[in-house]
């Protein structure tokens, strides 16, 4: 599929960024920042799933929640459906809520104990008035609990009383109510079991088929991503290092960054398993990160006098084919 026959733009961001300020002590004059995004642009289509992934600490969950205006973006835009959001008032974007939702990734801590099922469900339906009666909104809530795979009968029932796995259900049936268009998950399956996890990734896929959902799944779980995802985003110390349709990013990484992660996912089929690149050093500190290219101090294709002094450009390795990197020395994997 082209480009220009894939369905258009619900989300973007253009050259968002969240610098965080850090004090050195008490009397400091000078802040320093904690650069968790840098001048990130991303998009996603109607009907489809972004996958962010990248170690933990690189910025993912803040990405998500920028988008969301959950956090004040330091500068760039957010647009939604073509219109820029970033500016908006908490009143003219209160009607926008109802259009984007989030799956937390804590099903524990997500869920207020003191609220019923009935109470954390129904809650979206009264503040946004979707209900005209109170027959109206116990329908609408059954049906949202039968929809995610749970008894309409337990909607008196408190979070405590539920698995893991029911209460992530929960938090999806939550997330439905307003009948979003738009949903942030965020690593909705790390804190579950495996076994649990492929239901609720099944789950979401067949929301997502239905009813026609665009989501932003951010996990560390290469494996995961693989299974949800139409377009994949690589993230790093705060920026995307490479970007593509998952079938391309999965058969032929191009940044080593990339190719370390995927080679660290284990294997069933030896026959299939990737060289292993085992990376140097630690993650650099937000805070003062290195100049050039920000993987180079640990990247094994690192030219001196060139990845250490002048940062790439995160564009296509070829015309038309959707597959960024930003690397001086993007060779496949």
């Amino acid at each position: 599929m082209t480009d220009a026959q894939r369905p258009r733009t619900l989300v973007a961001t253009d050259r968002i960024a969240k610098y965080f300020p850090v004090r050195a002590g008490w009397f400091a004059r000078s802040k320093r920042f904690v650069r968790a995004v840098d001048e990130v642009s991303i998009r996603v289509r109607h009907g489809e799933t972004l996958g962010l992934v990248g170690e933990s600490g690189c910025g993912k969950t803040t990405l998500g929640r920028l988008v969301l205006r959950l956090v004040e973006p330091t500068f760039g835009r957010v647009l939604f459906d073509g219109h820029e959001i970033t500016q908006l008032s908490q009143h003219r974007l209160r009607p926008l809520r109802r259009r984007m939702q989030v799956i937390f990734q804590d099903p524990y801590s997500s869920l207020n104990p003191r609220m019923t099922v009935r109470e954390i469900v129904g809650e979206a339906l009264r503040i946004h008035h979707l209900a005209k009666t109170r027959a109206d909104e116990e329908a609408r809530i059954a049906h949202l609990l039968e929809r995610v795979g749970l008894r309409a009968d337990s909607m008196d029932r408190y979070p405590h009383e539920f698995s893991g796995g029911q209460r992530q259900r929960i938090g999806i049936a939550r997330a439905l109510a307003v009948q979003p268009e738009f949903i942030v998950c965020d690593e909705p399956v790390s804190a579950l079991d495996v076994s649990i996890q492929a239901q609720i990734i099944n789950l979401l896929s067949g929301l997502q088929e239905t009813m026609g959902l665009a989501y932003l799944f951010i996990s560390h779980d290469l494996r995961v991503v693989q299974h949800v995802s139409h377009q994949v985003a690589v993230m790093y110390l705060g920026k995307i290092v490479e970007q593509a349709s998952a079938e391309s990013l999965y058969a032929q990484p191009r940044h080593p960054y990339t190719h370390a992660l995927l080679a660290a996912v284990p294997q069933l089929d030896p026959e299939r398993r990737r060289t292993r690149l085992v990376l140097a050093g630690d993650v650099p500190s937000p805070i003062d990160p290195p100049g050039g290219c920000a993987f180079h101090p640990r990247c094994p294709r690192a030219v001196k006098g060139t990845c250490d002094h002048m940062a790439p450009a995160l564009d296509e390795i070829a015309t038309g084919s959707g597959h960024k990197v930003a690397c001086w020395n993007p060779h496949p994997a």
